[in-house]
């Protein structure tokens, strides 16, 4: 049975269900009717999630002799804000439908929502109701709190929609600090919130959501190149180092008239989902705009001087800015197959071995001491090295396809015989294969066995050859 369909339409459905019941992720204060577009990740979301900050972590800084890392605070000067533009531009159009369902919308999405519920993309009226809609109007999109004891105007602030504002202002003090000399990058991970008019998709679009950015500051001139060069490596991340499908993928070139006011160049690493092409990643020529904004604004000086040509000026930014929560939903929606075995239903997460929440599960055979012993003394012994969960709940095969379910690339089965030779049996996950081992040599056998798992997903990543080449140019919508 061939992998589903990208585009099926009950794909979400299949993959929200799997992911609530194993504990990925599910709404946020369910037990009190939940909260709109909010979720909590659980025990394996949590792990997985982890997973790929850490990927990112990695490729973007600990790699990489020309990034420094920095964690900005949520709540900022709210002078931040009105220098960025972010108080005067950071609205989406909405509208309100004056029919039975009374609901909000974006007016830039009514043709999209459309689509998703079967009706003509030009069709009239709500799309949930076909009532008729409000003119729009311009909603800003930031949450706005109050800082101290007293809710008053003096005390505004907001909750930051980005982090990258946070990366601007310290700029000056990143470069004093460290000595940096251009051209080098500031990156950071942490959470941002967005007044969502119209969340959907499940985790696709949410009003709490976690970024990863960096930003490359560089010498005017050379912009375009590392822009270029940003691309290229952040379409390689994602297939090479997390495993997406590399046929799925495409980098979409902004036309001119989608460019943002500060960019002279944009390009979104796409993920062709159940409802068509979503952004994963925006990769953005920022020009000097950020910097220059903030200058005059706060009367402070942001410019950097090059000591080798005695030349002061502004530096320009390119910016990677990837989501987490669309690469988590992404990277399990990618890995979700079902199959026919033996006349039964299998499904399967073929994750990437470095992002599965467990790399290695112990299971016995029994819940017999004699082997529940020997199970848990090795659980312990392979956590030094490895991802590891310890199983003796239901049937072996119950257990190897909950494994499958939630990713585990390897599964080791401790049995009876496990007694007299001193052996265990490893299966693997994707052709649940088997093979036996010795137990003094485990740790290199799983060693290899991953090895051999990340080879596989990279060139599972890499099948459709000739689409992986074409997504991996700039591709303008046509």
């Amino acid at each position: 049975m061939p992998p589903p369909d990208p585009v099926a339409p009950d794909l979400l459905e299949r993959l929200v269900s799997l992911c609530k019941q194993r504990g990925f992720f599910f709404g946020s204060s369910e037990i009190y009717g939940g909260i709109n577009a909010l979720y909590d990740y659980g025990p394996l979301g949590a792990r997985m999630r982890r997973n790929v900050r850490n990927l990112w972590w990695r490729a973007m800084v600990e790699l990489r002799d020309d990034v420094e890392p920095i964690e900005t605070s949520i709540i900022m000067n709210p002078q931040v804000w009105v220098a960025s533009g972010h108080v005067a531009t950071f609205t989406d159009p909405l509208v309100d439908c004056t029919g039975s369902c009374r609901k909000r919308w974006r007016a830039d999405h009514l043709g999209d929502l459309r689509r998703e519920r079967g009706k003509p993309e030009d069709a009239p009226g709500c799309p949930e109701c076909g009532g008729r809609l409000t003119e729009a109007r311009q909603f800003n999109l930031m949450f706005r709190t109050h800082l101290g004891p007293v809710a008053d105007d003096a005390a505004q602030v907001y909750l930051r929609p980005e982090t990258a504002q946070g990366m601007f202002v310290d700029f000056a003090t990143v470069v004093q600090a460290t000595r940096r000399r251009l051209p080098f990058g500031i990156a950071q991970q942490g959470k941002s919130f967005r007044n969502e008019i119209s969340p959907s998709n499940s985790i696709f679009r949410t009003r709490e959501f976690e970024q990863m950015e960096m930003e490359f500051f560089c010498k005017p001139g050379t912009d375009l190149d590392w822009h270029s060069y940003w691309c290229t490596e952040r379409m390689r991340w994602w297939i090479e180092d997390c495993g997406v499908r590399a046929g799925r993928l495409r980098l979409r070139a902004h036309d001119e008239d989608e460019l943002s006011h500060y960019s002279v160049a944009t390009s979104d690493v796409e993920y062709l989902f159940p409802w068509g092409w979503g952004e994963l990643e925006g990769i953005a020529d920022r020009t000097d705009f950020d910097l220059r904004s903030h200058m005059e604004a706060s009367g402070r000086d942001l410019s950097y001087f090059e000591t080798e040509t005695n030349e002061r000026y502004v530096p320009y930014v390119v910016e990677p800015a990837a989501g987490l929560d669309r690469g988590f939903l992404t990277m399990l929606m990618d890995a979700y197959h079902e199959e026919e075995v033996r006349g039964e239903k299998r499904v399967v997460l073929r994750l990437h071995p470095d992002v599965s929440p467990w790399q290695v599960a112990v299971l016995p055979l029994s819940k017999k001491p004699q082997l529940t012993e020997v199970a848990r003394s090795l659980e312990q012994r392979l956590r030094n090295r490895f991802r590891t969960e310890y199983d003796e709940t239901q049937s072996i095969g119950r257990r190897y396809r909950r494994q499958d379910e939630i990713g585990t690339p390897l599964a080791i089965t401790v049995d009876f015989d496990t007694l007299d030779d001193n052996a265990v049996t490893i299966r693997e996950r994707d052709g649940m294969t088997q093979v036996r081992v010795p137990i003094d040599t485990l740790e290199q056998a799983c060693e290899d066995q991953l090895v051999a798992s990340r080879a596989a997903a990279l060139d599972r990543a890499r099948t459709a050859a000739d689409q992986a080449g074409q997504s991996a140019q700039p591709q303008r919508q046509g």
